[in-house]
């Protein structure tokens, strides 16, 4: 399939694209970009349509954005040649991930879910990834020996998607809920003791933390319930909307009820 230089075509040249275009292209590959809102940067074959950038192409990965990515596959399909990869990088939804799967498999064309599992400005084409899918294994490889970690996931395209979703509810609810106890702690005037507070908690965290995390909110879910509860309403009284303290109390409250129905987690 690949030749001594992959021929990669990157279909959005945004943040994330650029930079893993940069790095493909010092990593030995031929690159062939487009964005109808960025210009192909140094090294970088500029192409004119999604269509144009796939002719040729061994590879093409999309870094367009969630709602585009449809729109991009469609338009790169009748260029894509049958040997060829097509991997969407776009953080999306397993249900949107297993669409475009169908819609490549119907024109002939392999499908691979990757999903970028740390920030990629820093990290670029080093950026680890994991992919699923029927040319996950294949997209490995090539990427792989452009010097990419990529774990392939067992399992149909999502499977990807809903890996690195469930992974950011933890790290967006933390930046959530970090963001609105900062927030509050400006309207009632101690911010600089809860940073650093937070600050000194993040740096002492373990494995044990997670268990600690888990285990107490159950063992300990009314009395929590009702102290998130006047968080709450402490968070609305500084005219701070209460999003997580909220989210936090109902969660809770559904821990309660479960222990009370005898729900066992499983």
């Amino acid at each position: 399939m690949t030749t001594a230089s992959p021929v990669v075509a990157v279909l959005g040249l945004g943040e994330a694209g650029s930079l893993i275009a940069a790095d493909l292209v010092a990593a030995g590959a031929i690159v062939r970009g487009f964005d109808p809102r960025v210009p192909a940067g140094p090294g970088i074959v500029a192409c004119d349509s999604d269509a144009d950038a796939s002719t040729e192409a061994d590879v093409v990965i999309a870094l367009t954005c969630a709602h585009e990515a449809a729109g991009a596959l469609k338009a790169a399909l009748p260029s894509i040649g049958r040997h060829a990869i097509y991997a969407d990088l776009n953080t999306a939804s397993a249900g949107l991930k297993e669409h475009l799967a169908a819609m490549a498999a119907d024109a002939g064309v392999a499908f691979a879910d990757v999903a970028l599992m740390s920030p990629v400005p820093g990290n670029g084409l080093h950026t680890p990834m994991v992919a699923s899918g029927p040319a996950a294994s294949d997209f490995a490889d090539v990427f792989g020996q452009l010097g990419a970690t990529v774990e392939v996931l067992p399992g149909p395209p999502g499977t990807a998607a809903a890996r690195k979703l469930v992974r950011s509810v933890f790290f967006k609810g933390l930046a959530a809920a970090v963001t609105e106890s900062l927030r509050a702690a400006q309207a009632a005037g101690c911010e600089d003791w809860i940073r650093e507070n937070i600050s000194q908690e993040l740096e002492q965290a373990s494995a044990a933390t997670l268990d600690r995390l888990e285990q107490g909110s159950i063992a300990h879910a009314r009395r929590r319930a009702d102290e998130m509860a006047a968080a709450r309403e402490l968070l609305t009284e500084l005219g701070v909307p209460p999003r997580i303290a909220r989210a936090s109390e109902e969660w809770l409250q559904q821990l309660v009820a479960e222990r009370q129905a005898g729900y066992d987690g499983g």
